[in-house]
């Protein structure tokens, strides 16, 4: 597993714990949310049990109910949309909160607003159709992260403000490609963005590629480059 970084809020230190695709593990005042746990609960070994988990989409990759069943406890909360949430069979309902875009909620001591993930153009045969799965924007300590799950680069993305991490997918023929990932980045001026869930049909996208095309337009913004891949 790659090495944490940590983040300095207002509430103390926020710990990004980059694991694997799209799986992130977030630490902070004392609480540990999941972000999309998938692969199996062996990629999460020695870090501490989720409090919460947020699940942008029903695809295997981020919704994998049994890398959940292994790493949750009896009070691990749920943070889904609906279609994921008429998929889960093993957890409780009274732990499950289900969100669609545009909603908020606040729990564990974190600000988490649902907002839109989706394919363009829109079309009947999208891989991920716009309402089915979330993007999230995540609030702690006076910063924001967004989680931008399965998506191109929506007008709901490039219009993102003040967003401190950016957690931003790209691999074909699933999401967007890096052109597409950096023009939005560019649109948005993340402080920090973290390229992730690069694993495509045709293997990695090019992350180099992607910081390149980033900080030649605006050499402020901090593309941090991570072995998202180490643990496969």
């Amino acid at each position: 597993m790659v090495a944490p970084d940590k983040l300095t809020t207002s509430k103390g230190d926020l710990v990004i714990q980059p694991v694997v695709h799209a799986s992130v593990v977030l630490t902070f005042s004392g609480k540990n949310i999941y972000v999309d746990p998938a692969g199996g609960g062996h990629l999460f070994k020695g870090l501490a049990a989720p409090d919460l988990i947020l699940i942008t989409d029903i695809h295997g990759d981020h919704f994998d109910e049994k890398t959940i069943d292994s790493i949750k406890t009896p009070n691990t909360l749920l943070i889904v949309p609906q279609a994921v949430a008429d998929k889960i069979t093993n957890t409780d309902k009274s732990k499950v909160v289900v969100l669609k875009n545009g909603d908020h909620t606040e729990q564990v001591g974190v600000s988490i607003s649902a907002i839109p993930m989706y394919n363009l153009p829109e079309t009947a045969d999208s891989k991920h159709p716009k309402g089915r799965g979330n993007g999230y924007i995540f609030e702690a300590g006076g910063k924001r992260l967004y989680f931008s799950g399965d998506t191109e680069d929506i007008p709901e993305m490039r219009a993102l403000k003040n967003i401190d991490v950016a957690f931003v997918c790209m691999n074909l023929p699933y999401t967007m490609d890096i052109n597409q990932a950096a023009d939005a980045v560019l649109a948005f001026k993340p402080v920090i963005v973290y390229p992730y869930h690069y694993r495509g049909q045709n293997g990695l996208s090019d992350t180099n590629a992607f910081k390149q095309l980033v900080n030649a337009k605006d050499a402020a913004i901090d593309v941090r480059l991570r072995n998202w891949y180490a643990l496969q």
